[in-house]
């Protein structure tokens, strides 16, 4: 009789290796996306930063006047060069409608004569132009004093009315009839006509239309009239704000006959670029560089505005620079680095805040997820349930490699980061039992394989172990 002995168990599956994350692929092409969207955004941010359109309201008066005629080239300026601000012109009836529109806050920039009626809150840019005041009288006949202007009937030969109540201001005193606005297209030579019985005439006109105007020149050709000085030029200037001391070189009005033959003294008014003093003064400070490194495209053909002053610094100004104004005109304008490196440095802890989220984000998405060390000791356990089934030294041994297939996974895992230490303590002990347990079962099996031996021996069986069968011959009887 033979009979077959236990065999060795199926092939075990291979080590179980730890399990890892796939990394997701449209989660990496989304990351990559933001990424990029994130430094478009950055540029752009950049980019408006310090490039962004900034539109400026200038109140002007009526379209053809000077104002209205130098704000439009301004805006044409900016626009030419590039510039971060755009001009946007709003007409009124007149300039005093244009000053209480900017009083109000609706307009960021405005062109005043110091005449005027001065907003609070005005601060200058640049001097556009001066006004002379040229006291005139018919032929020869000098006016010594003001005083002796009151005695006199005055036409007014300027542009607008408010010119007018100007000369009733310094005149102050004389009966309003006797001060007359010179009717539209007046020449001197009308003026002075006896029908008109005209005393004086005071004209007010801008300095750099003055020089260009040969009118003067041909009426005294035809001794049409006196220029006077003004005397009390000084007197009058510290007495009515607004007003300036001015000095008339000799041929201003005329080169032959030279008129003034000598330095004349007497007086004007300025033209004011003003904005309101809340504007900020890297805005002043940069529209004041681009007006004055541009004056000779911002020059009407009549002469206004052909010879752009700074503004006055000095705190008794009549209108004080603004503080931007004021920092270009003294050459105290910061540099690029000086203006933007608080806010270059608060971008940069912006942008390390930001990219620190995103790299945290690429990493969660795109690493290999680390397995908790504990999670392996389940495939640890499961080796040791099947301890108590082998029957065989071979079976025992298939274990003995899984559970060291299981440990190198670890090792490895933990060396490249697939593999955590949370719960390491947890997955030594379990391997240590496994371990001990798989040492406990060998001991077994092979002090059960020597006494299954000794039995046989005693009972004088004869063992044969061929390709795992076993033959027992026994005595047969005979």
């Amino acid at each position: 009789m033979s009979t077959e002995g236990p065999t060795a168990s199926p092939i075990e599956p291979p080590p179980r290796r730890p399990k890892v994350i796939k990394t997701n692929q449209q989660q990496v092409f989304l990351y990559v996306v933001l990424t990029l969207l994130l430094s478009l955004a950055t540029v752009w941010g950049g980019r408006a930063l310090l490039h962004n359109s900034e539109t400026l309201t200038f109140a002007v008066g009526a379209p053809n006047s000077d104002e209205a005629l130098f704000a439009a080239k301004l805006a044409t300026v900016l626009k030419t060069n590039a510039s971060r601000f755009r001009i946007k012109v709003v007409n009124n009836p007149d300039n005093a409608k244009a000053l209480a529109q900017f009083d109000r806050k609706q307009a960021d920039l405005a062109v005043l004569r110091t005449d005027a009626k001065v907003p609070l809150r005005a601060r200058t840019l640049a001097i556009l132009e001066h006004d002379l005041v040229l006291l005139l009288g018919p032929g020869n006949k000098k006016i010594k004093s003001i005083a002796e202007l009151k005695k006199k009937k005055i036409a007014v030969l300027a542009e607008s009315e408010a010119s007018l109540a100007f000369v009733r201001s310094i005149l102050d005193g004389p009966d309003a009839a006797k001060i007359q606005m010179a009717p539209q297209g007046a020449t001197l030579d009308k003026l002075f006509a006896p029908s008109n019985g005209f005393g004086a005439v005071i004209a007010i006109v801008h300095a750099s239309r003055a020089v260009r105007d040969k009118a003067y020149e041909q009426v005294a050709k035809r001794g049409g009239f006196t220029l006077n000085a003004i005397d009390e030029a000084k007197a009058l200037a510290r007495r009515l704000p607004g007003i300036s001391s001015e000095t008339l070189t000799a041929g201003t009005l005329s080169t032959s006959p030279q008129i003034p033959d000598d330095d004349l003294d007497t007086i004007g008014l300025e033209w004011l670029l003003v904005t309101q003093s809340r504007m900020s003064p890297t805005t002043a400070g940069e529209l004041a560089r681009t007006i004055f490194e541009n004056k000779s495209a911002l020059g009407l053909d009549n002469g206004f505005a052909t010879r752009i002053e700074p503004a006055s610094t000095e705190k008794d100004a009549f209108v004080m620079a603004h503080q931007g104004a004021a920092d270009y005109i003294n050459d105290d304008t910061k540099s690029f680095m000086d203006k933007y490196s608080d806010l270059m440095y608060l971008g940069a802890v912006a942008l390390s805040v930001i990219g620190s989220i995103f790299a945290a984000i690429y990493a969660k998405i795109t690493r290999i997820a680390p397995e908790k060390a504990s999670e392996l000791s389940t495939a640890i356990l499961d080796v040791g349930e099947r301890i108590e089934h082998a029957h065989s030294l071979d079976q025992l041994e298939c274990l003995q490699d899984e559970l060291e297939g299981i440990l190198r996974g670890a090792v490895i895992g933990l060396r490249d980061g697939t593999i955590s230490t949370d719960g390491l303590d947890t997955f030594k002990l379990g391997y240590e039992f496994v371990r001990d347990e798989i040492g406990m079962r060998r001991d077994y099996l092979k002090r059960h394989a020597g006494e299954t031996e000794k039995t046989v021996r005693d009972a004088g069986l004869t063992q044969h172990d061929d390709s795992n069968v076993v033959v027992v011959k026994t005595a047969q009887s005979a």
